[in-house]
């Protein structure tokens, strides 16, 4: 009997045992292609030899040393790889275990920033429903997935949720799609003068939607509004790339396809790639600068900040996706998934939408497709697709709530940079055959 405590206690999943490539392999030799690479962690597979080669040999070295006494030679050197990288503006690299952690840190440094300027009724937060930010508290607060957030509503700050920009589902029939985006940027504006012009600390928002809504990217020139917005009321745009950041869409920032310079940037699971917990906050120069003139120091921390081995591995892995060219990998490779994808699924009755950008797709699976009107969510699509994907030896991310958190149901597919284009196309013809076994 296992002492384990699972994500589900009534499953029964198997063991893992190896990794090969895109593959993992449980107890009894079985094979599944890591089609979402786990939860759009495993970005370069699981036996990338330079990556444990820099574990190894960082052990070997230091395995770990407390921030309050120590800086590393592996977290200076991940954090200028970063912000040579980074938009303009970026500056300060602030490193965790993960991606809650780095939204948590996100909303604490505005907060802080905001009050150590001479603006302590800085106090709102905005984000946008079906967003997905993490599961610690703060992180919770600012997501707006319903199905995650309700019995722990009663524990939550008070976060104002503006629509997400989400076409496919929300725009009207007569809207151009300039016009469905104005609009829906324009509730934030709105959301602003509501609150008090200067009241409203930060809006947070993923670039590429990911868990909550499947791989929705915004309208052309919606993030540009945005920044406009949030620069006109004094209020950070916080962007939370945890999921679709570090090349998952073809660009190492996902902002840089917005053409956008956020104020602060959250970032994990493929900047460890799986091969170490690591996440990361970085800011800009305008932010760190207040607080270094001010109290000097920055009230939060946690015991493995920057910790030596995970930042080895990070470096490695950002390392790896500019020297082998993998963000241009990315960008080919997504442009082929998405015709495979259109070829065994565009014309399925069931689904409605396939969308994404780089490796990042979504598919949206609806009752009726002329009408977009959603599966009932009693048929519990998404754990059983889950489940037939599983057993014919696909890793995918079904999720159901898609249109309110409730209602609908999507598949997240998120494939290691390193994938084929021939195991690309047999996970497709996988997802089919999947989606037909349940539907």
């Amino acid at each position: 009997m296992s002492h384990v405590f699972p994500r589900h206690c009534h499953g029964n999943a198997p063991i893992a045992v190896a990794g090969d490539g895109c593959f993992l392999i449980d107890a009894n030799g079985k094979r599944y292609f890591d089609g979402s690479g786990g939860a759009a962690v495993s970005c370069l597979g699981h036996s990338n030899e330079r990556i444990k080669t820099a574990v190894k040999q960082q052990v070997d070295q230091l395995a770990f040393a407390h921030t309050g006494f120590f800086n590393s030679q592996p977290a200076e050197a991940l954090a200028d790889l970063l912000i040579s990288n980074a938009p303009q503006g970026l500056d300060r690299v602030y490193f965790v275990s993960g991606g809650s952690e780095a939204v948590e840190s996100a909303l604490k440094l505005a907060r802080q920033y905001h009050v150590e300027r001479g603006e302590p009724q800085r106090q709102h937060l905005i984000a946008r429903r079906q967003s997905y930010h993490g599961n610690t508290l703060g992180a919770l607060a600012a997501g707006g997935n319903e199905w995650r957030r309700e019995q722990f509503s009663p524990l939550l700050i008070n976060v104002s949720h503006i629509a997400p920009c989400y076409e496919y589902a929300e725009r009207s029939d007569n809207e151009s799609l300039e016009a469905y985006g104005a609009r829906v940027a324009q509730e934030l504006e709105d959301e602003i003068l509501r609150l008090g012009a200067d009241t409203v600390m930060a809006f947070i928002a993923e670039p590429v939607v990911g868990a909550t809504l499947g791989a929705v990217a915004a309208t052309e020139g919606y993030f540009k509004r945005i920044k406009a917005i949030c620069q006109q009321y004094g209020v950070l745009l916080i962007l939370d790339e945890v999921m679709c950041g570090m090349g998952r869409t073809g660009y190492l920032f996902a902002s840089e396809a917005e053409a956008i310079d956020p104020d602060i940037v959250c970032i994990a699971k493929g900047l460890g790639a799986g091969y170490q917990p690591i996440g990361a906050m970085l800011c800009s120069a305008s932010i760190y600068q207040t607080i270094k003139d001010g109290s000097g120091f920055f009230q939060h921390g946690h015991t493995y900040l920057a910790h030596p081995v995970a930042a080895a591995a990070g470096l490695a892995v950002v390392n790896e996706i500019l020297q082998q060219d993998l963000l241009g990998q990315v960008c080919s490779r997504g442009e082929f998934f998405q015709s495979r994808l259109q070829y065994h699924l565009g014309q399925h009755p069931n689904v409605g939408d396939i969308r994404g950008r780089g490796l990042f797709w979504g598919v949206e699976l609806v009752a009726d497709k002329s009408s977009k009107q959603p599966l009932d969510g009693s048929r519990m699509t998404a754990s059983r697709l889950k489940k037939a994907a599983f057993e014919a030896g696909l890793i995918c991310y079904p999720m159901q709530g898609t249109r309110d958190g409730k209602s609908g149901d999507h598949v997240l597919l998120a494939p290691p940079f390193i994938a084929s284009e021939e195991e690309l196309d047999q996970a497709a013809a996988i997802l089919k055959s999947a989606i037909e076994t349940v539907i």
